[in-house]
């Protein structure tokens, strides 16, 4: 920081840090990692209405009270609840910080705080309503309405959003800035001596399994991938079989059962969600990625696969190719034949995989969590500006 120049004062919401660590919860936390560092903000995180100066990192403990939070969520009156009363608390927990910048990673801002920055992961809910539970749209269309009015700026993982923004509520595109997501330095490139130890955990081989993980929900377009791996010989899905990993989401009683019907036959395994320590190594050890998902509003589980050195196959939705590049083998979402014939290809052309792995290791370098700090800290500017 130069000398004489004066540290933008920012309040940092961490209410989305929680376990386990994934989607916006570790965009929250690997920013805030990063924006200590710098020396031209200063933080306080605010979680819930009690501030603190330093980070807590979310724990496993804290499981169970999320998972009954999701169940709540589907109720549409306590979301009502929740949506009235805790926008206020939040107000009032900010009203001694009037000189700061007030940031929301995660899209909600409280009335009345005249400096805040909120972060818009997407607008599926507006887009796709039925891809989420009802009490989380109503909640959703309501409060991030109330967003775009009160946010002073607000930022996007991806330009694909940020053009969502714009033709959706008329934003100026000055009042929007993009900070593409990264992922941490545990994806990265390993032997098959690396991963012994979590492979022969799950009772998997090196190279001989696809793939996906994300949350159990219709928009990931876990179907998709259901009917494509299917077609495979019968003597290369038993090689290869597909393995998935994500906490259950909703609406996913028919995926379950057809989860079941591939572990009986011998093509599947449903491993639920798999700690952070483990899943890079499931990332290095398989022999592609499968990402089929229908919308997205960044797409970190792409990036995770290449840096870890894994081929990628995902469809060529929304955000998914500002990620990718010309680095993933891309299809239309409900493509069946094309995913069938990429996962093929990732069992039988070895010059291909070769390829693909050395681009998405080139690709994965080009973004990282100190550029997205870099992104968020511009924002900022222009919002200190008028204090």
């Amino acid at each position: 920081m130069d000398a004489g120049s004066k540290a933008i004062n920012v309040v940092y919401s961490t209410d989305c840090i929680k376990y386990p660590l994934t989607g916006i919860g570790r965009y929250a936390f690997e920013l805030a990692k990063q924006l200590q560092e710098r020396e031209n903000v200063a933080l306080t995180f605010l979680h819930g209405t009690r501030t603190r100066e330093s980070l807590a990192v979310a724990s496993e403990s804290a499981q169970s009270v999320q998972s009954f939070k999701r169940k709540l969520q589907k109720s549409k009156t306590v979301s009502e609840i929740y949506r009235l009363t805790f926008p206020v608390m939040k107000m009032m927990a900010l009203r001694n910080f009037k000189s700061h910048i007030f940031h929301s990673p995660n899209y909600y801002l409280p009335p009345r705080v005249k400096h805040c920055v909120a972060t818009f992961h997407d607008l599926s809910v507006f887009h796709w309503p039925q891809f989420h539970p009802a009490g989380r749209v109503h909640l959703m269309q309501k409060e991030l309405r109330n967003t775009v009015s009160r946010a002073s700026m607000l930022i996007t993982d991806s330009c694909y959003t940020k053009n969502e923004l714009i033709d959706f509520f008329g934003i100026e595109d000055n009042k929007i800035t993009v900070a593409p997501l990264a992922c941490n330095e545990q994806f990265h490139p390993r032997n098959e001596a690396e991963t012994q130890q979590v492979l022969e955990k799950y009772n998997l081989k090196w190279r001989r399994f696809f793939l996906y993980t994300g949350t159990i929900e219709p928009r990931k377009n876990i179907l998709t991938l259901l009917q494509a791996y299917d077609r495979l010989p019968a003597h290369e899905k038993s090689a290869f079989p597909l393995v998935i990993s994500g906490y259950k989401g909703w609406e996913n009683e028919q995926l379950f059962k057809l989860f079941d019907k591939g572990e009986r036959e011998g093509w599947l395994k449903y491993l639920g969600f798999v700690p952070g320590n483990d899943l890079p190594h499931l990332f290095s050890a398989a022999t592609s990625f499968v990402f089929p998902s229908i919308y997205e509003g960044f797409g970190l589980p792409v990036l995770e696969a290449m840096a870890s050195g894994t081929p990628v196959i995902c469809s060529n939705a929304t955000s998914l190719p500002e990620v990718a590049g010309d680095a993933a083998l891309m299809h239309e979402p409900e493509d069946i034949h094309a995913l069938t014939t990429y996962i093929q290809m990732m069992i039988e052309n070895a010059d291909e995989k070769r390829r693909m792995i050395d681009a998405g290791l080139v690709r994965a370098r080009e973004f990282s969590w100190s550029l997205c700090a870099d992104k968020t800290v511009e924002a900022y500017e222009q919002v200190a500006k008028y204090i």
